[in-house]
Order: C-alpha cells, then sequence, then structure tokens
C-alpha cells in the first residue's frame, strides 16, 4: 500500500505507557496512528480526520471505552472499534462487543497476535464506496433525524431552509455512509445503533 494512502488508526488509553506501546508497534509495521489520553478529544478529532480503526482501553477516567463506543456508533456507524482489557475485565469486555465493538485484545498485550487482529480488521472493513466509513456531519445528523420523524425531502427542505436538492444529496450521503440501499434499510441500521425517531 502507498504511504499516503496507509491505514489511520486511533489509540485512545488514559496509560500513556500501555498507549504509546500500542503505537509503536503499529507504526513498526507501518500504520498512521493517532493518540489520545482522553475519549474526548479522540471523538473531537474523528469529525476532522479520516479514521479506519479505533483502539480503546475500556476502563478510563472521565468518558470511559463503553461510552465513547457508544457515541462512535452514533458518529462513525461503520468504524470498527478493538476494544483492550484487563484480564479482570473480560465480562466488560463481552459487553462492549454485544454493543457493537469488533473484538478484544486482552492486557498485557500479545504483539503477534495484536497485529494479526488488527490487520484482520482492517481488511475486513475495506470500504466498498468513498463515503462509507465516513462520520455524518452535523447537517447529516439534523436530516437523518428527520428522515427518522418520517419527514418528506419536501419538508426537511422546509424545516430547514435549504432546496429540496440540497436535502436530496445530503440523504444520498447519508445512505451511502450507512451503505444503506434503501430508506427502510437506512432507518433499520440507525435505530440498531441507538438513533430513535
Amino acid at each position: 500500500m502507498q504511504n499516503n494512502l496507509k491505514e489511520h488508526i486511533y489509540v485512545v488509553d488514559d496509560d500513556t505507557c500501555i498507549g504509546q506501546a500500542v503505537v509503536l508497534h503499529l507504526e513498526a509495521v507501518q500504520f498512521k496512528c493517532t493518540y489520545f489520553e482522553k475519549a474526548d478529544d479522540c471523538l473531537r478529532q474523528l469529525n476532522q480526520q479520516k479514521c479506519d480503526l479505533l483502539i480503546t482501553d475500556l476502563r478510563m477516567p472521565g468518558k470511559d471505552g463503553m461510552e465513547l463506543l457508544a457515541e462512535v456508533r452514533r458518529l462513525a456507524p461503520w468504524l470498527p472499534v478493538l476494544v483492550m482489557s484487563a484480564y479482570g475485565d473480560i465480562p466488560l469486555a463481552t459487553k462492549a462487543v454485544k454493543a457493537g465493538a469488533v473484538d478484544f485484545v486482552e492486557k498485557p498485550i500479545q504483539w503477534d497476535n495484536f497485529i494479526a487482529t488488527v490487520r484482520t480488521i482492517l481488511k475486513q472493513n475495506t470500504p466498498t464506496n468513498s463515503l462509507r466509513n465516513k462520520p455524518l456531519t452535523k447537517t447529516e445528523k439534523i436530516v437523518l433525524q428527520l428522515i427518522l420523524q418520517n419527514k418528506s425531502n419536501k419538508e426537511s427542505a422546509y424545516i430547514l431552509s435549504r432546496s429540496i436538492r440540497t436535502i436530496e444529496v445530503h440523504r444520498s450521503n447519508i445512505m451511502k455512509k450507512f451503505d444503506a440501499s434503501s430508506v427502510v434499510e437506512l432507518v433499520k441500521k440507525a435505530m440498531s445503533i441507538g438513533w430513535k425517531a
């Protein structure tokens, strides 16, 4: 893969030693990484920069890994999230997988297995269109909410003081980001990750 196209991985862990070790091991095998000590910092960056995989610790002060996972499911529904957990946190890690994480790795990390897991996740998550894996914009979130409320393009255009054509473009982008082929599929996918009408 060319350098300018290499996958970008976000790493979130309040323990700097572990977080930096994860980054060093991933960069050693040519992944681009951005490290965050706090979940909120990661979420802010997620709105501005491409991310192909998010790796997060589960137990952190402030916003923990489960809360981060829940917000990512809403912000960028098809972004894979890999959780890291200490031995005693296996039940919590299992809960995270049920909540939408793609997998979990146990600490202390076995680096060869960890890298293999990361590669497998990224290979399985190769986007099928140019918008998939990209977060919803603020306007797209509002348009999605209106779709869930059964508003037509015309009604949405009136509510947002936009043209019908603009709403159609937003709706099309939302469908691509959710990888949905119909509005019914879009609504099902949105509701399955916590969106409510």
